[in-house]
């Protein structure tokens, strides 16, 4: 019996001396290196263009071989190139603040109503955004020119205005949209008084994306002192980089014009892209685009980080 004891103990000590992996036998064999990864040295960089004339005319129809463009100061040769309009996925950001209340809110929906219904090509998709010092999505990507009315009417003023943080939000939806070019449109009677983006963090994420940002400044006579005056220089920091534009007006009824003259740029802009050679590399890239002769005015995007 004390035999028996000693050899049934001796066998456990054994079993727990026995390597692991022979525990583990039928397990597959996994590979423990690293998967390697393939980034492409080359990217596409599209650039939206719009040209005037001396006396701001819009240009259309010039030929290809009449533009270059630099990235860095080096010329890029245009592996695409068009003077046809491409349909466009713009993002509408109503200003909603206490400031816009009574008549101002009624003008800028009639004027955004119109332009969204009338002035937008029927291959054009939309999206609607109502902000204060919170941001509302009223309508998603969509063509459905009928859902405009009922979206703009539903927008009641009050609160603060956070103009960095409305962008800050609408950027990202240029990634799920429909449409080769995609613009931002923010109409607002006031300065930034209530984001928490700053500006430079919001300049930053414009440079990442392909976004072109329109602004339309409302600076009246009327404006009510709750809120501080525009700020058309700000403005400007933040669309001039990205091709776009900002026009001030002192008057309600000047947006439905400032709006028409928006819709005409957006009929007569050339689509081009080039392979840049950076890839992703994180930095800051400069971009000019140039007319060969003609004293013409050029706006595009001025870089991008990769």
């Amino acid at each position: 019996m004390r035999a028996a004891r000693v050899l049934l103990l001796l066998g456990v000590v054994l079993l727990a001396c026995m390597p692991r992996t022979s525990m583990r036998a039928q397990e597959p064999n996994v590979s423990l290196e690293p998967r390697p990864h393939f980034r492409t040295a080359v990217r596409l960089t599209t650039v939206n263009v719009t040209v005037t004339d001396a006396d701001g005319r819009l240009v259309r129809d010039l030929p290809r071989e009449r533009f270059e463009v630099f990235e860095d100061g080096e010329p890029q040769p245009l592996t695409q190139f068009t003077s046809d309009r491409v349909p466009v996925s713009l993002g509408v950001l109503l200003d909603a603040s206490d400031s816009m209340h009574g008549r101002r809110i009624v003008e800028a929906r009639g004027a955004i109503e119109h332009f969204v219904t009338d002035l937008l090509a029927s291959s054009d998709e939309y999206a609607l955004i109502a902000f204060n010092h919170q941001q509302q999505l009223l309508a998603d990507w969509t063509a459905d020119r009928a859902l405009a009315p009922a979206m703009l009417s539903s927008i009641r003023p009050w609160g603060a205005t956070a103009i960095y943080d409305a962008l800050m939000t609408a950027i990202p939806m240029a990634a799920t949209r429909h449409n080769e070019r995609a613009a931002l449109l923010v109409v607002s009677d006031g300065a930034d008084t209530a984001s928490d983006t700053g500006l430079r963090d919001l300049r930053s994420a414009l440079l990442r994306s392909d976004v072109f940002v329109y602004a339309i400044g409302i600076d009246s006579a009327d404006r009510r002192a709750i809120n501080a005056p525009v700020n058309a220089s700000t403005l400007a920091q933040i669309t001039d980089q990205s091709g776009g534009s900002t026009r001030v007006v002192h008057d309600m009824s000047e947006v439905r014009s400032a709006l028409e003259r928006i819709a005409e740029e957006l009929n007569s802009q050339y689509l081009m892209g080039y392979n840049s050679p950076r890839g992703a590399d994180g930095k800051y890239h400069s971009i000019r685009v140039r007319v060969k002769g003609g004293g013409f005015r050029v706006r595009a995007r001025n870089g991008y980080i990769g």
